[in-house]
């Protein structure tokens, strides 16, 4: 089976999804939600590899009808992830409809979010402002829309900002010895939580520093500190691969179960890596190839990725990671289509 239609299996799992399951909610397009939000920019992305008009179709409609919609979304970090999309598409289609839209989040963003100590974005969710906390989540939730938004509106203090963003969380939050993030840092008590090398958090700068690269394009000094962060995270990340090409959901707790959509992430993060230039092909292509395949043989007969950790709050013991369910999830989906689209790209060099 073609990786394109591999994505068209996995898309049509997510669109008859009703949310009626153990995800608390995160298996179903229907709410402008994070797990919405990655889902949509890995069907966008695949789209914008093969091309398929019925693919683009759908997003415009699911966006036609949530910004036609009276009640709108409560504003908090999980909240921004869907307007990356919505970025992309005003990029493509130049809707002015999208733009207002795009620039009052950007206002949000920029002037009402709450921040941490030294302006860090504070993970404020609509149950929990999580005061003076600093989450890995963050960096693809909000800041790849603020660079995407720096690009497309030609506003370069976005992309600035974006850019502070994951130098400061990748102060408070990689551990510095293992080159490994933990999940969370708290300025108010000045600790990492549960020290939890989560497999999910770290994978969510493995795909997002390579991806705001590819965004803006840019190799100045600051993308260089993030270069060198993403490098010792993914030597790390090298180390810690299971035989059978997964991750666990503590990455260095080898009993703890293994977790597919990090997994995904990983794998598409180290692929675009060497596509980019920032990783050589030894030994990483063998590393992201032998993810690649793991999560591949996670997805079932009816297109849902199997492996997926639930939504993760922050920890405050080891256990707490242990034991989230495991179920299908729109994130877990849309991370799927991410790692899937470096494998279609690499398949249209072969041919």
């Amino acid at each position: 089976m073609k990786y394109s239609e591999i994505a068209a299996k996995v898309l049509g799992m997510l669109q008859r999804a009703d949310g009626n399951d153990p995800s608390r909610g995160h298996l179903t397009m229907n709410n402008w939600e994070w797990p919405t939000g990655v889902a949509l920019y890995g069907i966008y992305k695949t789209y914008q590899q093969d091309g398929n008009k019925e693919t683009l179709d759908y997003l415009l409609g699911w966006y036609d009808d949530f910004l036609s919609r009276e009640e709108k979304p409560h504003r908090n970090v999980n909240t921004v992830a869907p307007v990356l999309t919505l970025t992309c598409l005003y990029d493509e289609t130049k809707n002015e409809k999208y733009l207002p839209v795009i620039e009052s989040w950007i206002d949000w963003v920029m002037k009402e979010m709450p921040r941490t100590e030294y302006g860090g974005l504070q993970h404020c969710t609509v149950w929990n402002k999580h005061y003076q906390q600093l989450w890995c989540d963050t960096l693809f939730m909000v800041c790849l829309f603020l660079a995407k938004a720096g690009v497309v509106l030609e506003r370069p203090e976005l992309i600035e900002e974006a850019e502070y963003q994951f130098l400061i969380h990748i102060r408070y939050l990689q551990n510095k010895v293992n080159g490994l993030f933990y999940h969370g840092w708290t300025f108010d008590r000045r600790h990492n939580f549960a020290e939890a090398f989560w497999a999910r958090g770290n994978a969510w700068f493995t795909a997002a520093a390579i991806e705001l690269y590819d965004i803006t394009k840019r190799d100045n000094a600051a993308m260089r500190m993030i270069r060198s962060a993403w490098l010792d995270q993914v030597l790390a990340l090298w180390k810690y691969q299971r035989v059978n090409g997964l991750y666990t959901t503590l990455i260095n707790v080898e009993e703890t179960y293994c977790e597919t959509s990090a997994t995904a992430a990983i794998a598409y993060g180290v692929l675009k890596g060497i596509r980019l230039g920032w990783l050589p092909q030894e030994p990483y292509q063998d590393m992201g190839m032998l993810s690649a395949g793991a999560v591949l043989d996670q997805i079932d007969e009816t297109g849902a990725v199997q492996g997926v950790s639930g939504g993760t709050g922050m920890g405050h013991n080891l256990q707490h990671y242990k034991d989230i369910i495991v179920t299908p999830t729109a994130y877990g989906q849309g991370l799927t289509f991410l790692m899937l689209t470096e494998l279609m790209i690499r398949d249209t060099r072969r041919d």
